[in-house]
């Protein structure tokens, strides 16, 4: 599973190929809930979903790492073993099965935090989410490469809610095709307590990343919420 994250997961010397002017786009500073006109997109944007003093909680809760702990794991990347350029953890329900780059991620319980986290992003999505995916950011050298999730196990049009904590980070979105209809890429500015929502078939035609800020010293968490379909062998 997961194959395609994989293949971008180690795309920062690449990420920043030179794009059409057309494709360039300045960071987006929203400051209220915005659903975004996207060709072949469907992505909703609440900033300040979770007040700043509730968000300051949340985020010390789950950088203590007590539970769910964190680990940096090493994948197989073109033939050979590598480190995870961040810290991750995996929680789910059981059955619930998430592996990536021959890693086979080690699924966690949910703790009453994160129950009331998963039980916000329904609400605001709509629907049903049994698997989260975390990610911490250390600083600004950790990021994330280009990649869709578009994983088989996800659906033909997969819901992902994401909730970011902790440190400001850059989000980039493009569209797959940008190099030919030359539409701009989008960058956000994602704050601690805001929410982003992906849905429809954002995923088929619009990759993400978290980019490099070496500048950014301070430490991020993203909760990724999705619903992955079970298997005979999750």
């Amino acid at each position: 599973m997961a194959a395609k994250l994989a293949d971008c997961i180690f795309e920062a010397s690449k990420d920043d190929l030179p794009m059409p002017a057309a494709a360039q786009q300045p960071t987006l500073n929203l400051s209220a809930a915005t659903d975004l006109s996207l060709p072949q997109a469907e992505i909703l944007y609440r900033p300040a979903h979770y007040p700043a003093a509730i968000a300051e909680s949340i985020f010390d809760e789950l950088a203590a790492g007590k539970s769910p702990t964190w680990s940096c794991d090493e994948i197989r990347m073109f033939g050979r073993k590598v480190l995870q350029p961040r810290l991750t953890a995996y929680v789910a329900d059981p059955g619930v099965g998430y592996s990536y780059s021959g890693l086979a991620l080690n699924r966690q319980p949910w703790t009453p935090l994160l129950e009331k986290l998963r039980a916000d992003m329904e609400e605001i999505a709509g629907c049903r989410f049994n698997s989260l995916l975390l990610n911490q950011y250390r600083d600004g050298s950790d990021y994330m490469g280009w990649h869709c999730d578009d994983e088989r196990e996800l659906g033909d049009r997969p819901v992902i809610a994401s909730l970011s904590f902790g440190e400001s980070r850059f989000f980039d979105l493009r569209h797959r095709d940008y190099r030919h209809n030359e539409l701009p890429r989008q960058r956000f500015e994602l704050g601690s307590g805001d929410v982003l929502i992906m849905r429809g078939e954002t995923q088929r035609y619009w990759q993400h990343r978290v980019p490099k800020q070496v500048r950014r010293g301070g430490c991020r968490i993203n909760l990724t919420f999705r619903s992955v379909q079970r298997t005979p062998h999750s």
